[in-house]
């Protein structure tokens, strides 16, 4: 485990977006067994989208974040409340849910997330966030898995937040022009390789909004292509660790 969160540490310091991040604590929670994990920061800011950042099925997250079930989400709410991390099972009502949250965490279910460890992340600015690290496995082996790296996985936990809230900035400047957080994340998908239909379930908006994004992103930069928008984009962070 000692290798394993070294090594965590070292590829998020170097990670230069939103993207990498994810793939390195999607490459950390698969070396530990874990299969899904999903980080999630309600904007304290009235307007803005919350980010989630994770490795749940894209139906459901896309799914999630146009129903705005951030705001019913019992495991959500029960992490606003308490700084201590804690398990739960979507199937066995221990979170004392009313009506409309069993019905989401029956629709949970049905993608595949079933149980899960929650680490709720209060930091001293006041935000708020949280970590889960969720599964489909029988009980007794998921959390057979928390108990043994609990410690380390609070740990990872706020070495991501911190790391995350600097790469999640309102907006950068690229070439002398302004771009919104949301039309730099999917600039970065797109250099991956992504349509905007991918982008759109990856980020759980429309393929219309993504690509809308991806326009916007143009013209700001007065170019022709989302290829060379990339590419303005890249050149920016690599001049900026110059």
């Amino acid at each position: 485990m000692h290798d394993v969160f070294h090594r965590f540490v070292e590829q998020l310091t170097d990670s230069p977006d939103t993207v990498d991040l994810r793939n390195v604590l999607a490459e950390t929670a698969s070396s530990l067994d874990l299969p899904y994990f999903a980080y999630l920061f309600p904007s304290p800011t009235v307007g803005r989208a919350t980010d989630l950042t994770s490795t749940y099925p894209h139906p459901w997250t896309s799914h999630y974040l146009r129903s705005g079930y951030e705001k019913i989400d019992p495991v959500i709410h029960r992490a606003r409340s308490r700084r201590e991390t804690f398990s739960w099972n979507a199937g066995t009502g221990e979170l004392g849910l009313s009506k409309v949250q069993q019905e989401f965490m029956d629709e949970a279910m049905q993608f595949g997330i079933r149980r899960g460890f929650t680490i709720p992340i209060h930091d001293r600015r006041g935000l708020f966030a949280s970590l889960t690290f969720a599964s489909d496995e029988t009980q007794p082996l998921f959390f057979r898995v928390i108990d043994r790296y609990e410690r380390a996985l609070q740990l990872i936990a706020i070495f991501f937040h911190v790391h995350a809230r600097r790469k999640l900035v309102a907006g950068q400047i690229v070439a002398d022009v302004a771009l919104s957080r949301r039309e730099i994340e999917c600039l970065q998908w797109a250099s991956r390789g992504k349509s905007a239909w991918d982008i759109g379930h990856i980020l759980g908006i429309s393929q219309r909004t993504a690509q809308f994004h991806l326009d916007n992103a143009k013209k700001k930069l007065g170019v022709r292509t989302i290829t060379q928008a990339a590419v303005r984009l890249a050149t920016s962070k690599n001049s900026d660790h110059t």
